[in-house]
């Protein structure tokens, strides 16, 4: 029998551990025994286990100590407690050290392994999670998957919850938004990250030439056909597809997509016999396809079938709070890729541009703008002067903002009143007011502003805020 994950039985009693091994072998699981926590600790360090069986009244270390000892070595492990005297205050000490659960001796067989493969399951799901946040991670370093909002936070966990399914993905947003790192991310996250993920994007191709780039086509099949040629699908079978401004698709190309879709088959140009593949399909677009379908210009059954899970990606000007943290990443990778060394820490009145500017292009003019000021920055710091002319313009910024935001303080710099001196001074007294009433306590005061605890770090640091004034 296949064995469907691995048990660390830690019971200083020899019977207990021979019944338990036999119960969870016959069970299918792999087993391996301790006899005393240090023993148990030695195991798990040299090895990785799915649950661990931890009696509580060892001698030694005895197991509620051990259950920390387990947890400080893996923050996910998954411990089952087990006890001949459990009580109620023994089964809140265990779940309070962060026991998944506690069993009480003698036990039923089929309450333990019904215990065990609750915690298999949600194992498997940290490991998910685990995979997820590397996948973004690389992600990072590769282009700017920089997002400590309220509302990006949310997209990363929908996208931790779709990322081991099969299902199709629609990500929308603005030009700009990142939907090929998330649509990355998603692939790499999934049981699929060791296959292809293929990129098409459709507006580049020309329609007539569409059908060929995704499904291949034989010798033959039109002019200038002169050899087989494979298809995406094809190159991508077990692995993703991202069908990037999915709604520039012609008609006749949605018809087959779709098939593709229902059927996971797809025929090639000239061919008649159809081929079966695996493919995720990840779309994104920045048209509002809903429009499209009423336009008649999208099919309304390729919609639904693409749009299973809809993740929509927020313009920067909707996360200013993530400006800060995006601009320090890309200082971070032109200062590697041209040799410098400019301040990731941005003086006020650059950050207050920054956070104040629209940003029509989103985070790739972003980076557009921090590579060319950390290239022409005279000195070790970004200046103004190293900004584009609407962005270092006030009365641009201003013009430009969708927030609504008055034009008083613009109007204030004719009449000699620094702008960014006034934002900065106001800045600096609201953060300090929120510290005060929370005595110095970051999480708290960054709740109170409504702003990332990391993003009012970064602002207590460019502003030099003494915290025991």
């Amino acid at each position: 029998m296949a064995k469907k994950g691995s048990i660390l039985v830690v019971d200083d009693e020899e019977i207990m551990r021979d019944v338990l091994e036999t119960l969870l072998s016959a069970e299918g699981y792999r087993v391996d025994l301790a006899k005393t926590g240090e023993e148990g600790l030695e195991s798990y360090g040299r090895r990785s286990y799915d649950v661990v069986l931890l009696d509580v009244s060892m001698p030694g270390i005895g197991g509620l100590r051990a259950l920390e000892e387990f947890l400080k070595a893996d923050v996910d492990a998954v411990i089952i407690m087990i006890t001949a005297y459990a009580t109620f205050d023994t089964a809140i000490a265990a779940w309070e050290r962060g026991a998944f659960g506690c069993i009480r001796k003698p036990f039923q067989n089929e309450q333990i392994t019904a215990t065990i493969a609750a915690g298999i399951k949600r194992r498997r799901k940290e490991e998910e999670r685990l995979s997820l946040r590397r996948a973004m991670s690389r992600s990072v370093d590769r282009g700017a998957i920089v997002g400590r909002s309220d509302i990006m936070q949310e997209v990363f966990r929908l996208v931790e919850q779709v990322a081991p399914a099969r299902s199709t993905i629609l990500i929308t947003g603005e030009s700009g938004t990142g939907k090929e790192l998330i649509a990355k991310a998603i692939h790499e996250a999934s049981p699929r990250a060791g296959k292809p993920f293929v990129t098409v994007n459709s507006s580049n191709i020309p329609s007539e030439l569409l059908e060929s780039e995704l499904f291949g086509h034989t010798r033959g099949a039109f002019t200038g056909a002169v050899a087989v040629k494979k298809g995406l699908f094809e190159v991508a079978d077990g692995g993703s597809i991202f069908l990037d401004e999915i709604g520039d698709i012609p008609p006749e190309t949605q018809v087959r997509l779709l098939r593709v879709i229902q059927e996971r088959e797809f025929t090639a140009l000239g061919d008649t016999t159809p081929r079966r593949v695996d493919v995720r399909i990840i779309a994104a677009t920045n048209i509002e396809l809903k429009e499209a379908v009423k336009q008649g210009a999208f099919r309304e059954d390729l919609y639904y079938r693409l749009a299973v899970v809809p993740i929509e990606l927020p313009p920067l000007r909707d996360r200013r709070e993530d400006v800060l943290a995006l601009a320090q990443h890309f200082i971070r990778k032109y200062n590697e890729e041209n040799g410098r060394q400019v301040s990731e820490q941005l003086a006020p009145d650059v950050l207050a541009l920054l956070e104040a500017y629209s940003w029509p292009g989103n985070v790739r003019e972003l980076e557009n703008t921090v590579e060319r000021a950390v290239v022409i920055a005279s000195g070790d710091e970004i200046t103004r002067e190293c900004l584009r002319a609407e962005i270092s313009d006030p009365q641009t910024v201003a013009a430009s903002s969708h927030d609504g935001a008055s034009t008083t303080a613009v109007q204030d710099i004719g009449r000699g009143v620094n702008f960014y001196d006034e934002v900065r001074r106001f800045e600096i007294d609201l953060i300090r007011r929120a510290l005060e009433r929370t005595s110095g306590h970051q999480s708290r005061a960054a709740r109170l502003l409504g702003m990332n605890a990391t993003t009012l770090n970064s602002k207590i640091k460019t502003y030099n805020i003494n915290l025991r004034a």
